[in-house]
């Protein structure tokens, strides 16, 4: 286990981050990328806390999954400050410090302006700026003030998303909000570097889990594995070899990036 005691660190002096054995909170991890990120840690010997929002069940799956020892559940509302808080308190209690948080927990569901209605529309806004942005910038907060007071550094790593980019018509609230991840995980890249936190993101494009499983196999599936030119979607566990990565001690000067993920099926400059 990694020492958690507290101390000073003299300016200047570069903080070592654990390269493993470390704690790691994996928001909305009970199933999909959030569990194949907590398996790629766990392999490595970290030590993870698997939050859920209300699929204890599938929770506990992940849990029972996972390598090694350590691992916690911990259940809790982040859409709610205080829920935030008492989930960050139990990983931290439980994990006896977090090292890397990673911001994986999410809300996707359609609402094309032209066919919601007004009440609707707002209340999925509402719904996903909560989940999608306020919940990482106050679980952000949170870690970041423990990792700092501890002077022992630390990884912040974001679940964004290729729609950032390239707009996402049925669900413009997604793409918005994790445009918005994106950029809160520049701002702290730069206020947080002078702490040793590091802090990036990921902006994976269309990839394969238990949820989207039924459009991929429908009529459609063949036009989304044609998004990109190697003619398939990516693997949840292509996406947590990345946020591994960039949980690493060796990815310090990644810190501040946007990571695309996409198999070319997006290309910016």
């Amino acid at each position: 286990m990694t020492d958690r005691t507290a101390r000073p660190r003299p300016e200047g002096t570069p903080v070592q981050l654990p390269d493993t054995g470390r704690g790691v909170l994996v928001s909305g991890a009970s199933r999909g990328l959030g569990r194949a990120v907590a398996r790629a840690f766990a392999a490595r010997g970290d030590r993870v806390a698997v939050h859920y929002g209300t699929r204890a069940e599938d929770a506990r799956v992940t849990l029972d999954s996972l390598d090694g020892a350590g691992h916690v559940l911990v259940g809790g509302d982040l859409a709610d400050p205080a829920g935030a808080a008492e989930v960050v308190a139990a990983a931290a209690d439980a994990l006896g410090g977090i090292d890397v948080l990673v911001n994986n927990a999410a809300v996707n569901l359609p609402h094309p302006l032209a066919e919601t209605p007004y009440e609707e529309w707002a209340e999925l806004w509402r719904r996903h700026t909560a989940v999608n942005l306020l919940a990482p910038a106050n679980l952000s907060h949170l870690v970041a003030r423990r990792m700092i007071d501890r002077g022992a550094g630390g990884r912040i790593v974001n679940i964004g998303s290729r729609g950032a980019f390239r707009g996402e018509p049925d669900h413009p609230a997604y793409g918005a909000t994790k445009a918005a991840l994106h950029a809160l995980g520049q701002s702290l890249a730069v206020s947080l570097a002078p702490h040793g936190i590091a802090v990036a993101s990921v902006a994976p494009g269309f990839f394969a889990t238990e949820r989207v499983a039924p459009r991929l196999e429908g009529p459609g599936g063949e036009a989304i594995r044609a998004q990109s030119p190697f003619g398939r979607v990516a693997e949840a566990d292509e996406i947590a070899e990345a946020v591994l990565w960039l949980a690493s001690p060796a990815a310090e000067w990644a810190s501040g990036t946007i990571l695309d993920l996409n198999g070319a099926s997006y290309l910016r400059s």
